[in-house]
């Protein structure tokens, strides 16, 4: 056993050579290499990414401005992660405690406090606690005067913890009440906070349809890029006189650039790229609005959620406790001598320097003095006005509150006698008669509903220890010591109640409005979860469900958790289970808490949420942190998921027409042996036009459309007949233009450019719809945008286009293009009939 001294300096040195410190793992998420890991090497990289390299090789970098796209969306994904990853590593630094510890400077020294860095506890070392320190590690209790501990971050119990000598402390606790030392018992990541958040700690993605459907996309063309990029290149070859001409006279170079402007084509590079920007400048907005988005496709998974589990401490409520009603005892006289008398008492225990949380809340009517006798203006919680007083009654002697005998003690002067403050059952245990009966039985009625309940009691005999000996020199009877007076008398019936926060009420009436079904999760009592959650809104009758008795068959789990909504009890495996379970019956499950007992369930949630004030492990695993806990910003990220899910759907069906027709161009004109009729460049000027500066505008619209599965199939509804529409637009022209005309590559490639754009262009037209002041300027100057393009000798020398084409070509092209859009809005008109 350590001495009650202290380590001494070589002690200290002994234990930091055996690595015996208090050095917590890193909870501030994926290191800067993972980030870029995760974001560089995709299979979207490699594809566009080594068609970008083959380019720039061959000398053809005119041809490779797509490469922007790669560049762009990886520098987006990794600098928003690093900057997550930054804020959460500074608000460690800012909450961070500093440990008090006993150290000596050699053997035969006295033990001094001596304030040092949590990194820098050692085992064995000897904390010293007071009211407002944290744990820093798991200690064992050496010695303890009314030490209470708040362990609500780890177990969710809102109810300080009485901590005697011999008592285990555990690390992320706090001290809310006495005071104490502790031996560090386990350091680091043996502690019991690392322990329980070891599997949070594991980096999993969020769940994101967005990103799995274009994932899904990429895969799929990624499987035919091999067979119809053969046809490709084989094609081109042919084009130029067959393998063996274009390999002699050096023409297979045109060739590997016509296959790999057919290729790209057909990846959706800029949807990729666009989602990114949608789900950054969402990311953005709520950044400003204190929401900290950890992972991009975060934005978009609470749009999703359909089912939200609410941690009660911290997240529901505020943390604190508010006096919730004072009321006279039944029986006990209602003259206002006795109510100034039972003012002026609970003015004194609220007035207690050494007052714990309980009594702190008496402040809120009788006013927060610090000392003084003068009264603070606090606007009380409750009807009834705060009493005024001029100073507190001198007190004679003073009981300090202890959790194991549950009461304090103030022996005032004038009015002559001792009032007690504490709990009903124990106040009152030694008091008979009926009034003392009514009282216990209205403190159980009240405790029933969830009300943390006290009774105020006084006795004209003086407070005493169990030896009848009286105060200190300090007027202070130590609580081990002290003993009831005799004849206590209830005087008054005090309650309190959790803070709920002020937003709780209306961010739940939200939820239901929108079909988001709620349940309440916490460690705490049921009955005080169940009386919290109907204060917040909550339409529960009755009690929680007591989590000590769910069941372990995950069918019988399955059931409860679809009939219950209030738990109370709750473990952090448990929370665990409870998610899963949720998951299993179908729903899309957002999770939000602070303390580390919520770190696993927030993992396993498809949505976590941490407050910001919240435990550091809890805000690394969560995805979204509330960086000033305030519960109303739900909604806010809600709106902005939607508009980002809205728009990229949006988008999808802009970009993936075009992945269908490309797919088209290139195996037709592959297996026709046909000249490919567009250069890269003429595509990214099409791209550019059609589909690249809209996106800008119409990824960031406002739009607050209800999130609905089948995102991929509404897409490919749309985009599968549009651009099959296309591709024989400009598959029919080129046809025309070889088999009618003849006419040279430059010629084919512009008509091809003109017909490709106009005919695009209408599929814009319809996805831009309604039209506004916004998306009409849009759609026309994209139009313009290509008239531009052809009159300008530059644009059109780098295009290598022929401008104008011939008249014969320009009118089919012309007509050819406003009969596609004419088909194009015939086909919307009845898709949109059908899925009415």
């Amino acid at each position: 056993m350590t001495s009650i001294t202290g380590l001494s300096r070589a002690d200290v040195r002994e234990r930091r050579d055996r690595g015996e410190i208090n050095t917590l793992p890193n909870d501030t998420g994926r290191s800067l290499w993972r980030i870029l890991q995760a974001n560089l090497f995709t299979l979207f990289n490699a594809i566009v990414g080594g068609s970008f390299l083959v380019l720039l090789a061959l000398g053809y970098w005119q041809d490779a401005l797509f490469g922007f796209f790669v560049i762009a969306n990886v520098a987006i994904g990794v600098a928003q992660e690093f900057r997550a990853k930054v804020t959460l590593s500074r608000l460690a630094v800012l909450n961070a405690p500093r440990a008090r510890v006993l150290r000596r400077a050699s053997d035969d020294h006295a033990g001094e406090v001596d304030e040092v860095a949590i990194a820098d506890v050692v085992l064995d070392d000897v904390l010293v606690l007071a009211a407002g320190d944290q744990v820093v590690a798991d200690a064992v209790v050496l010695q303890s005067s009314g030490l209470d501990v708040d362990e609500s971050l780890l177990t969710g119990e809102a109810d300080p913890v009485p901590s005697p000598a011999g008592r285990e402390l555990l690390s992320g606790s706090t001290v809310v009440g006495g005071s104490g030392l502790a031996r560090v018992i386990r350091v680091g990541a043996d502690s019991y906070a690392s322990r329980i958040t070891a599997e949070a700690k594991q980096f999993s993605l969020v769940g994101s349809e967005l990103r799995d459907s274009i994932a899904r996309i990429i895969r799929w063309i990624s499987i035919g890029l091999l067979p119809v990029g053969a046809i490709v290149v084989n094609g081109q070859m042919q084009a130029v006189g067959g393998w063996s001409v274009a390999l002699e006279s050096g023409a297979w170079r045109e060739a590997v650039v016509a296959a790999t402007a057919s290729i790209i084509a057909m990846v959706p590079q800029g949807l990729v790229f666009m989602t990114s920007v949608a789900l950054a400048v969402g990311a953005v907005k709520l950044s400003r609005r204190e929401v900290l988005v950890q992972e991009l496709a975060a934005v978009e998974g609470l749009a999703r959620v359909d089912m939200l589990c609410l941690d009660k401490t911290g997240t529901l409520t505020e943390g604190g406790l508010a006096l919730a009603d004072v009321e006279d005892a039944p029986g006990a006289a209602s003259d206002e001598a006795l109510r100034a008398a039972r003012d002026a008492a609970l003015a004194c225990f609220a007035d207690d320097r050494d007052a714990n949380a309980t009594a702190r809340a008496l402040g809120e009517r009788f006013g927060a003095r610090g000392g003084s006798a003068s009264a603070a203006a606090v606007e009380p919680s409750f009807a009834g006005a705060a009493p005024t007083l001029t100073a507190l009654p001198a007190i004679v002697a003073r009981v300090p509150f202890s959790s194991l005998r549950k009461w304090s003690a103030a022996q005032l002067a004038d009015p002559a006698g001792s009032w007690l403050l504490g709990a009903p059952d124990i106040v009152l245990a030694s008091s008979t008669g009926e009034a003392v009966d009514a009282t216990l039985a209205r403190c159980r009625e009240l405790a029933a509903s969830g009300l943390r309940t006290l009774v105020l009691a006084r006795s004209s005999a003086p407070l005493t220890t169990a030896a009848g000996d009286g105060a200190d020199e300090h007027g202070v009877i130590e609580a081990r010591e002290a003993a009831l007076p005799a004849g206590l008398e209830p005087v008054a019936v005090v309650t309190f109640r959790e803070r709920v926060r002020a937003d709780a009420h209306e961010t739940l009436q939200y939820f239901r409005e929108q079909g988001v079904s709620i349940r309440i999760i916490s460690g705490d009592d049921p009955r005080t979860v169940a009386a919290v959650a109907r204060e917040a809104g909550v339409d529960h009758v009755g009690d929680g469900f007591d989590a000590r008795q769910l069941p372990e068959g995950v069918a019988e789990l399955d059931d409860v958790m679809a009939r219950e909504h209030v738990f109370g009890r709750v473990t952090p495996e448990q929370k665990k289970a409870m998610v899963k379970s949720l998951q299993r019956l179908g729903y899309t499950v957002a999770m939000t808490g602070d303390g580390v007992n919520d770190a696993l369930a927030l993992k396993h949630a498809d949505m976590g949420i941490a407050m910001g004030s919240g435990a550091p492990a809890t805000r690394a695993v969560a995805r979204l942190v509330l960086l000033d806990g305030q519960f109303s910003r739900l909604p806010r990220i809600v709106a902005e998921g939607r508009q980002v899910i809205a728009n990229v759907e949006r988008l999808a069906k802009l970009f993936l027409s075009k992945t269908v027709y490309a797919i088209l161009f290139a195996v037709v004109f592959g297996a026709l042996l046909w000249p490919f009729p567009f250069l890269p460049r003429q595509l990214s000027i099409v791209d550019g036009l059609t589909i690249g500066l809209p996106a800008i505008v119409l990824a960031l619209l406002p739009n607050a459309r209800v999130c609905r599965p089948g995102f991929l199939r509404r897409a490919a509804r749309f985009c599968i007949p549009s651009g099959v529409l296309v591709a024989a637009t400009v598959i029919g022209v080129v046809a025309y233009a070889h088999a009618f005309v003849d006419a040279p590559a430059d010629e084919v490639q512009t008509t091809a450019v003109i017909t490709l754009t106009l005919s695009a262009l209408w599929v814009l037209v319809i996805l831009a719809r309604p039209l506004s002041r916004v998306t009409l300027p849009i759609v026309l100057a994209a139009y313009a945008g290509l008239v531009v393009v052809l009159s300008i000798p530059v644009a059109t020398d780098f295009l290598q286009l022929a401008a104008p084409p011939p008249t014969d070509l320009l009118v089919v092209a012309l007509g050819a293009s406003l009969a596609c859009s004419l088909a194009l809005e015939v086909l919307h008109r009845l898709i949109a009939r059908s899925t009415r």
